[in-house]
């Protein structure tokens, strides 16, 4: 017999913690499912340990520079065990809040374990089954690790797995010119590593214009990070007590050595552990859990939040996703995805933020449209503070 419940939710990332409160809150019965680590990729591997350690590799880079503003602080040394420490500490406390939170909600049960499907509206975790009328989805995403000869043989890291590194990489190899690759190349450069970038294609951050791009560009070699586009033929090896990535280029075969490799190549959905095909849900071509305009699946009554859905990869966009399913579920609204003004940031320092359409996608949409620059070297508060990249 299926133990029952008004809603089940799989997954604590940034939209499940917040719907199941604001069901609990509504009168449900709700149970809430996590596999590993409550709070998702935000809390746990993603925005808060990262932009943690972003704000500590900023604070190096303004002592390193305060002789320009005629600020002496003679040799900065990074205490790498401090830098990892402080980000556990956050981390820590990020996680106990939204644990605690959950706790203090009556009518919520958290359950930790793995969920799959065993129907349409039945699920099985930790040898027992739950069923409800309602489910949702939240499960997120993970990196991809692609099949490159040797891979398997060497060690490497992911976004997720470098949060736990312990030392300070002597010179950090990063294949993957978007936003985790840049984000971890700026910063672990900031604290003191040597850092190689290896993009596949012929410019940073493609889905951005190719101004952005190559201002992006600049920044980044200007600190001393060393570039390379249109890699092809990835292979890894192990060299001594690192890594060795061979890749063509330029017609020539290159060879980069480095103590840790970073694979930053993409993310992938986690829907392929759910069970699916025994609920009959349908996921595209990539693996995403296909949904309307509303974040509803293909079987009535489940719902797919974040990552999983494939509209939209950011804690903003998982956490909107959120607002949509509360307010149409509870409120009594009509919200639709496709309403969401498109909103995104790349943390390095200065970062960048991009709201709405590119200047090329409203070019190809052949939007009659006002285009203004204007350089921050213009901008006198940014003069002032030496801030005009």
């Amino acid at each position: 017999m299926a133990k029952a419940y008004d809603a089940i939710i799989i997954g604590a990332g940034q939209s499940g913690p917040f719907l199941a409160v604001r069901l609990a809150e509504a009168g449900r019965h709700v149970a809430l499912i996590e596999r590993e680590h409550v709070g998702g990729t935000c809390v746990n591997n993603g925005c808060i340990p990262t932009k943690t350690m972003v704000a500590s590799a900023r604070a190096a880079h303004v002592a390193r520079d305060g002789t320009r503003f005629g600020v002496a602080t003679g040799p900065v040394r990074v205490d790498y065990g401090v830098v990892k420490a402080r980000k556990d500490e956050i981390v820590a406390g990020s996680v106990k809040g939204l644990v605690d939170w959950m706790a203090a909600t009556k009518g919520l049960t958290t359950i930790l374990g793995e969920a799959r499907f065993t129907g349409p509206h039945e699920i099985e975790v930790n040898g027992e089954t739950l069923s409800a009328p309602q489910i949702f989805l939240n499960t997120g995403g993970r990196p991809v690790v692609p099949d490159w000869p040797g891979l398997g043989e060497v060690p490497y890291l992911t976004n997720e797995s470098l949060m736990d590194l312990a030392v300070l990489p002597e010179h950090l190899v990063i294949v993957g010119g978007s936003y985790i690759g840049l984000e971890f190349a700026q910063m672990f450069r900031r604290f003191g590593s040597r850092v190689t970038v290896i993009e596949h294609g012929d410019r940073l951050i493609a889905r951005e214009d190719a101004d952005i791009s190559e201002a992006v560009k600049g920044i980044l070699e200007g600190e001393g990070i060393v570039l390379h586009f249109s890699a092809r033929d990835f292979a890894v090896a192990k060299d001594g007590a690192g890594v060795a990535l061979t890749f063509a280029a330029g017609g020539a075969a290159q060879t980069v050595t480095g103590s840790h490799l970073l694979v930053a190549t993409g993310r992938k959905p986690t829907s392929d552990r759910l069970g699916l095909d025994a609920a009959g849900i349908a996921v595209d071509a990539r693996g995403y859990i296909a949904v309307n305009e509303r974040l509803e699946t293909n079987v009535p009554g489940v719902f797919a939040m974040g990552d999983v859905n494939g509209r939209g990869a950011f804690t903003h966009t998982s956490y909107n996703d959120f607002e949509i399913v509360a307010a149409n579920l509870l409120d009594g609204d009509d919200r639709k995805v496709s309403e969401r003004i498109a909103a995104h940031n790349l943390y390095i320092d200065p970062p960048l933020g991009r709201v709405g359409m590119s200047e090329s996608e409203v070019k190809a949409k052949g939007i009659k449209a006002l285009v203004g620059v204007l350089a921050m070297s213009r901008v006198g508060r940014a003069r002032e503070r030496g801030e005009t990249q």
